[in-house]
Formats: C-alpha cells, structure tokens, sequence
C-alpha cells in the first residue's frame, strides 16, 4: 500500500498541484468557501483529473485537527528519499554544472523543508543527507517546503564523506563548507561550475570528515549581536548569492 499523508493550506494545495500533481490523490475543500483562491485550485485541480470533495469545516477540523487548513486539504503520495544509485543517474543526465546543496544532520524536519523550499527556488538539482542523524520526508518537512519535496529529490546516502569524495573527483563538484571561523565570507568566493554548497546541522555544524572534504571553508559575515544564524536562513543566503553569481555568468540559464 503507497503511503499517502494530508497537508492543509492554500499556498501548499496549490504548489503541490503545480509542481507534483502526479502525487495529488485527492482534496477536500470547505463547501462554504467560494473565494478566488478556492476557485484557483479547484481550476488546477480540474486540469490534473485530481477528484475533488466539498465537505463541512468540521470534517477538515477533524481530518486536521489544530492545524491551519484554511479551507483546503490534500492527500498525496508520500515523497520518498532516494539512494546514492540514483544521485549517479540524475548527475550523469544533467546537460549543465550540477548545483547541489548538502546538509549534514539537519535534524529538524522545519529546517529540512525549508531549505527544500529555498533549494527549489534557486534551482537546485538535488539535496543529499546522510541516512543516519538527519530529518526525512515527514509530513511536517512536507508541509514547510510547500511543494518542494515533490520537485527537489532528495538523496540519503550511507556514507556523507564517501559521497563527497565521489563528487569531486568524478563530476569535479567544488565543495563549499559553512563555517563560522571560516577567513573568507561567502561573497569572496567564485560559486560558479559544478557546486555542492555544504551545510552543518543545527548546534553542532558540519562533523570532522565533512569538513575535510571540503575545499573551501566561507562564514557569512555577521555584524549584530547574534553569533549565528539558524541552518535554514543561512543555506538560503548561500543559494541565492550562489544563484545571483550564476545567472551573471550565464544570463540565460536560468
């Protein structure tokens, strides 16, 4: 039996229905909302075949309960981690430098969803974890990517530092680590070519071996008070200005 899990609001109805509605089994909607945001996914829902229910908002309170479903609820097919096979199989099929994002034990399935939704819109091609100590695709970090975790695959791996090595030496991929004692600050970097941005886990940062891997180590310059900013903003501070440098050197690629 596919496992299937519910997520409710009207932002992740709708990019789930434009970004993976081939994993949309069903939605509900309040039979009393008519706005048009309503109207929105009910037209996307009626273009990807995706049957559609009009129930009481009780019955969405209680398929829900405490959560904010705003009027809409969804079930899809659970998105599902993929291996280290198939992260040779998406490299080899990609006609541009890879452009990947790594996260070593980010254990909060909130960070994880959104650094999936920041990968997602600064067009990374895959996110890769190691199997052990790191959030999966729960139905919290599903929720949080807002679509993302049916269009970013993301990939466990068994051995992070073995991965990392591969990487490099057979797609030529230039590791860049985060780290806070780090001289260069991210913007004194050239983040062109095949990139794997490299991210620690919450509290602890990136593990030794992850670290040595690496072949720059950048921090991002921090002016207030704070020592430190949480996993996810920062990995989408590393994006975008990987992202901002990109589209310079290639107007056209994205």
């Amino acid at each position: 039996m596919t496992d299937t899990h519910l997520a409710g609001g009207l932002h992740s109805v709708r990019s789930v229905l434009k970004h993976g509605a081939g994993s949309v089994l069903e939605i509900w909607v309040e039979e009393r909302r008519r706005d048009r945001r309503i109207r929105e996914i009910l037209e996307l829902a009626r273009q990807a075949g995706v049957p559609v229910q009009a129930v009481p908002g009780q019955t969405l309170d209680e398929m829900l309960p405490g959560a904010n479903h705003q009027g809409v609820i969804v079930r899809t097919r659970a998105p599902s981690a993929r291996d280290g096979k198939a992260l040779t199989a998406l490299l080899e099929g990609l006609d541009e430098p890879p452009f990947l994002l790594i996260l070593d034990g980010v254990q909060d399935p909130h960070n994880l969803g959104a650094c999936l939704r920041s990968a997602d819109g600064a067009g990374v091609h895959a996110v890769i974890t190691p199997k052990d100590r790191s959030a999966g695709l729960t139905p919290v970090a599903c929720k949080v990517a807002s679509g993302a975790a049916e269009t970013v695959p993301l990939f466990q791996v068994t051995n992070l530092a073995r991965t990392l090595k591969q990487l490099r030496d057979r797609w030529g991929v230039w590791l860049v680590g985060t780290a806070g004692e780090a001289e260069a600050t991210l913007y004194d970097l050239d983040l062109n070519g095949p990139l794997g941005l490299v991210m620690g886990g919450e509290g602890q940062g990136m593990r030794r071996l992850t670290r040595e891997a690496c072949d720059h180590l950048v921090r991002l310059p921090m002016y207030g008070s704070v020592e430190s900013l949480n996993v996810s903003v920062a990995t989408g501070i590393c994006l975008y200005e990987a992202l901002r440098q990109r589209r310079l050197a290639a107007p056209a690629r994205r």
